[in-house]
C-alpha cells in the first residue's frame, strides 16, 4: 500500500527530474537561438585576427603562431584545397569534412560551421568536438591559398569546469533527494500522529495530546482536531448525563407507581387513600407521558433536517393566543399582565414558535409569586423581530444562569420536583430558537425576576 510519505517523496522526486529536463531543453534551446550566433561571431573575429597576422608575417612566424594557439586550448586545422591538412593543438574527435567546404573556404568565403552547426534536442552543439563545428577562413601559408578551421578546445579550457559541475550536479540531486526524504519525514509525521489520534478517539478515549506546534495547514488542522476531540469528549459526557438524567426522572415515577399499585391490592386501606393513591399513579403517568413527549420533540428537532414548516402569519396575535391559553393559572395567582404585542407578520414555523411562548409565559407564571407582574412586548426592526418576557418572580442564581438551556438542568431540584419540571422546556425553547437562526438568552437577579430575550428574522 503507497503511502502519503511515499507518495510526496516521489512526486518530489519526479517534478525535480521533470523540471531538470525542461530546464535543461529550455537552456538549449537559449543556447541554439541566442549564445550560438554570438559565439559564432566572437570566434569569427578571433579567425580573422589570424588571418591578419597571416598577412603581415611570414610561413615560419605563422606555423609557430598557430602552434601556441594550439597549446592555449584551441582545436585548429590548416588544409589545403586537396583536404590534406595539419592540426593544430588536440585533433578533433569528428574529422568528417565535407570537399565542398574546404573549396568555398580556399575561394574566399568565410565558413560559419558554429553558427549552422545542426541542433540537437539534448546535446548543446557549444561542446560537440566536431570540425563542422568550426569556423573557417582562408589564409597564405606555403605559397597557396589554404583554409584555417578554428574552434575553442572545451576539453583544456573547461575540463576542469566540466567536472566540477557535473559533481557538483551530483551532490545536488544527491543532497536534495535525501533533504526530500527528511522533509517529508517532517510534513508527514503530524499526519501519522493525527491517525493514531483518530484510532484512540474510536476507541472511546477522547483524551488525547497532539503535540503539534506548528502555524501552517496542518497545524491548524490539529489544532481543529483537538477541538473536535474535545467537543467530541464533552458531548460523550453530555450523552452519558442525559442518559442518566433520563432514567433518573423516568425511574422515579415508576417507582411511585409500582409502590402505590401494589399498596392498592392491600384489602386493609380507606377509599380516601385509595383515591388518593390512584391520584398519585395519574399524576406520575402523566409526568412519565410529558417527558416522553418532550424526549421524542428534542430528537425531531435534533434531526433538523426538513423539520420546519414555515407559514406567514401574524406573530403578535400568536402570543396573545398562548397568554388567554394560560388565563387560568395566571389569574389564578393574581398576577398583573403587561403587553406590547402589535401586529407582526413573520414567515416561521408557527406549531414551534407556539410552543416557545407556551414554555415561556408558563415558565414565568409558575416562578412568580401571587400578586407579581408578566410583561410582553414585541417589537420589530431591520427584518427581525425582538420579544421579551419579563417576570417578577423569584429570579435565577448567577451560577445557575449559564445552565438553565442544558437538558435537564433544574436550578432547584426539589422544587422543580415538586412541580413535575423535566428541565427540557427551556432546551427545547432554545433549539426551536435556532432553527430559525435566532438567539435566545436571559438576565436574572434573585428575588427580583427574569427576563428572557429572543431574536430571529421575520422572513
Amino acid at each position: 500500500m503507497k503511502t502519503l510519505y511515499l507518495r510526496i517523496v516521489l512526486t518530489t522526486i519526479l517534478v525535480m527530474l521533470i523540471s531538470s529536463v525542461i530546464a535543461f531543453v529550455l537552456a538549449n534551446a537559449y543556447y541554439q537561438f541566442y549564445l550560438k550566433p554570438a559565439n559564432d561571431e566572437k570566434i569569427t573575429a578571433m579567425a580573422k585576427q589570424i588571418q591578419a597576422f597571416n598577412k603581415r608575417t611570414n610561413d615560419v612566424e605563422f606555423n609557430r603562431y598557430l602552434n601556441s594557439l594550439g597549446n592555449l586550448g584551441y582545436q585548429l586545422f590548416l588544409a589545403s584545397e586537396n583536404k590534406n591538412g595539419t592540426f593544430y593543438g588536440e585533433e578533433f574527435r569528428e574529422k568528417k569534412l565535407e570537399t565542398s567546404v574546404v573549396h568555398g573556404v580556399v575561394a574566399g568565403n568565410n565558413y560559419h560551421g558554429i553558427k549552422d552547426f545542426p541542433a540537437k534536442l539534448f546535446i548543446t552543439g557549444f561542446f560537440d568536438n566536431d570540425i563542422q563545428n568550426t569556423i573557417g577562413v582562408p589564409v597564405k601559408f606555403q605559397g597557396e591559398t589554404q583554409a584555417l578551421f578554428i574552434r575553442p578546445n572545451l576539453e583544456v579550457q573547461f575540463g576542469e569546469m566540466r567536472i566540477f559541475f557535473a559533481l557538483l550536479l551530483a551532490f545536488t540531486l544527491i543532497l536534495s533527494i535525501l533533504f526530500v526524504f527528511i522533509s517529508t519525514r517532517y510534513i508527514v509525521k503530524p499526519i501519522v500522529t493525527l491517525t493514531e489520534a483518530t484510532k484512540t478517539i474510536s476507541k472511546g478515549n477522547y483524551k488525547i495530546d497532539l503535540n503539534v506546534n506548528r502555524q501552517d495547514e496542518i497545524g491548524e488542522l490539529a489544532g481543529h482536531f483537538a477541538y473536535m476531540a474535545k467537543n467530541l469528549e464533552q458531548l460523550e459526557e453530555m450523552r452519558q448525563e442525559f442518559v442518566s438524567n433520563v432514567s433518573h426522572e423516568i425511574q422515579s415515577p415508576l417507582a411511585s407507581i409500582q409502590g402505590f399499585s401494589k399498596t392498592l391490592q392491600s384489602d386493609h386501606i380507606t377509599e380516601q387513600q385509595r383515591n388518593q393513591y390512584l391520584s398519585i399513579i395519574e399524576s406520575e403517568s402523566k409526568r412519565i407521558s410529558a417527558l416522553s413527549k418532550q424526549l421524542l420533540t428534542l430528537a425531531s428537532l435534533d434531526k433538523e433536517e426538513g423539520l420546519l414548516e414555515k407559514s406567514t402569519y401574524d406573530l403578535g396575535e400568536q402570543i396573545k393566543q398562548v397568554l388567554f391559553m394560560t388565563e387560568y393559572s395566571w389569574r389564578e395567582k393574581d398576577i398583573a399582565v403587561e403587553m406590547d404585542l402589535p401586529s407582526v407578520y413573520i414567515h416561521a414555523d408557527k406549531s414551534l414558535l407556539h410552543q416557545v411562548w407556551s414554555n415561556l409565559i408558563t415558565n414565568a407564571v409558575k416562578y412568580t409569586p401571587a400578586g407579581g407582574t408578566l410583561s410582553l412586548h414585541l417589537t420589530s426592526e431591520n427584518d427581525r423581530c425582538y420579544i421579551k418576557v419579563q417576570d417578577t418572580g423569584i429570579g435565577i442564581s448567577k451560577n445557575d444562569l449559564p445552565h438553565i438551556f442544558n437538558r435537564f438542568y433544574k436550578a432547584d431540584k426539589v422544587r422543580n420536583r415538586k412541580e413535575g419540571s423535566s428541565g427540557l422546556g427551556l432546551a427545547i425553547t432554545k433549539k426551536i430558537i435556532e432553527l430559525h437562526e435566532g438567539d435566545i438568552y436571559a438576565k436574572s437577579e434573585l428575588n427580583k425576576g427574569t427576563i428572557f430575550y429572543v431574536e430571529f428574522p421575520r422572513l
